[in-house]
């Protein structure tokens, strides 16, 4: 169904109150030293948020789900939401409703979005086993595109995804919005790349536990839900859903579909995607950017696995518990665990400290009292782009930055494949059984066939990436 825009515009309040511009030395000097929010700052005459409220970007969004609607409600003061695409036709309606007072176009194919001349920009939020497809073909139509975390499903499709990226020069951001934390995450990189930890020995990434399911009887497909549409190059299968109490529905489709090896990689690939990400930023500063070269370790399922298959179909089969450890070349480890503080744990021979989305702590940071960081430090490693605001909002400021300059935003999906190649490794792993073998160079497991054709999925006839 298509809902066609009236001519006049529905005004929007910015999503933050008009932020004050402050001096460089004074801000980067805060920064430095403090770990609390900070506000925007600019060495010009007016800010970057004022700048990018004034141009109301406008935005095709494709996928009308949470990660859909929060970015679209946070970022909304700087974009003007003209299409939504959902398999879901009432997702698609209430996204219209909240986000563009029902004046946006709305469509259940998000081909309609991408064939749109006067759109430039996309937003892709949908489930994470429809996010290479409508990449790809959006960098082809010549669209800039945000993409949620994780962007792939498989390492080849990762492949695919920079092959074009390069070919294109498409401006792609991936939504790892902890790199966007100034006060946090972006902060603790400044001290890495300062040198302060020294050469490090480990790193860590505690990403909590996942869920488990009793059987999920089939059951009767929602109204407006075309569930046909919402599988695309997923297998073929039955909708199922188990309500209990009134929680959200335990289900294979929305938000739950991240439990399901089909549609996701659970833990690993979810917050793996934010807290590895963390990890191989630290080391690719510290000039330690070779990839890994083996992983092993233990995981537990919540369904047998032979032979690296599922062999229960109706429940959820993502691992629930793990710890892997990725070996480097030069020694160097990382540690992928599910039992202990959720954050960032980073170890060198000068020192260590733990950032997560709520604290920066550790004997590095208790330092800048009387060692600050230099004052251009935080912003050195945000490529010396502007900053606005912090997290989400900080992280689509520095995409649409990037789409007017056509520049390299900093969530760039080069580094994004590289640190989530490691977290499909881990889920490869888990699903065998066994500690597995890397050659980063041709991104290939060593000496085993059955893993390396773990390293791609056949996509469903009709469902197939159109190059």
């Amino acid at each position: 169904m298509t809902k066609k825009p009236k001519a006049d515009s529905v005004p929007t309040q910015p999503a933050t109150a008009p932020q004050r511009v402050i001096g460089r030395r004074s801000v980067l000097q805060g920064l430095a030293a403090s770990a609390v929010a900070i506000p925007y700052f600019s060495w010009n005459t007016r800010s970057l948020a004022e700048e990018l409220e004034a141009d109301k970007t406008p935005i095709g969004l494709i996928g009308a789900g949470g990660m859909g609607m929060g970015n679209m409600q946070s970022a909304k003061s700087m974009l003007n939401v003209v299409a939504i695409a959902d398999a879901d036709s009432g997702r698609a309606e209430s996204a219209n409703e909240k986000l563009s007072g029902g004046k946006a176009d709305t469509y259940e194919d998000y081909r309609k979005v991408i064939e749109r001349d006067d759109i430039k920009v996309l937003h892709i939020a949908t489930p994470d086993h429809w996010h290479s497809k409508p990449l790809i073909e959006a960098m082809l139509a010549g669209k800039d595109v945000y993409c949620e975390k994780p962007l792939t499903l498989t390492i080849d499709e990762g492949k695919l995804i920079r092959k074009v990226q390069k070919e294109t020069g498409r401006i792609v951001q991936v939504g790892t919005q902890q790199r966007s934390q100034f006060n946090l995450f972006t902060k603790a990189m400044a001290i890495v790349n300062e040198g302060r930890l020294g050469k490090i020995t480990r790193v860590q990434a505690a990403i909590g536990a996942a869920p488990t399911s009793p059987e999920l009887p089939v059951a009767e497909v929602p109204k407006g839900l075309n569930w046909d549409l919402w599988l695309g190059p997923a297998p073929a299968v039955d909708y199922r859903s188990l309500r209990k109490g009134g929680k959200r529905a335990m289900s294979n489709c929305h938000y739950e579909f991240r439990w399901w090896y089909e549609y996701s990689g659970g833990k690993l690939t979810d917050w793996g995607a934010h807290h590895v990400d963390i990890c191989n930023w630290a080391l690719k500063l510290n000039g330690q950017a070779d990839g890994p070269i083996g992983i092993g370790g233990t995981s537990e399922h919540p369904v047998e696995y032979v032979d690296g298959k599922p062999q229960q179909t109706d429940r959820y089969n993502t691992a629930t518990a793990f710890n892997f450890k990725v070996d480097y070349a030069n020694g160097t480890e990382m540690i992928i665990r599910h039992d202990t503080d959720n954050g960032v744990m980073i170890e060198g021979e000068k020192g260590r400290m733990f950032v997560n989305r709520g604290k920066l702590v550790g004997a590095p940071v208790d330092a800048l009292k009387d060692n600050p960081l230099p004052e251009d430090a935080i912003s050195k490693v945000y490529k010396s782009l502007p900053m606005t605001g912090n997290a989400r909002f900080g992280h689509w400021a520095n995409f649409l930055h990037c789409h007017r300059e056509q520049v390299e935003p900093i969530s760039d999906v080069h580094s994004h494949m590289q640190m989530l190649n490691v977290c499909h490794l881990a889920g490869i792993t888990a699903r065998l059984g066994r500690d597995l073998k890397w050659d980063d160079t041709t991104e290939k497991i060593v000496g085993d066939d059955e893993a390396n054709s773990m390293l791609t999925r056949p996509y469903r006839e009709g469902y197939e990436i159109q190059m």
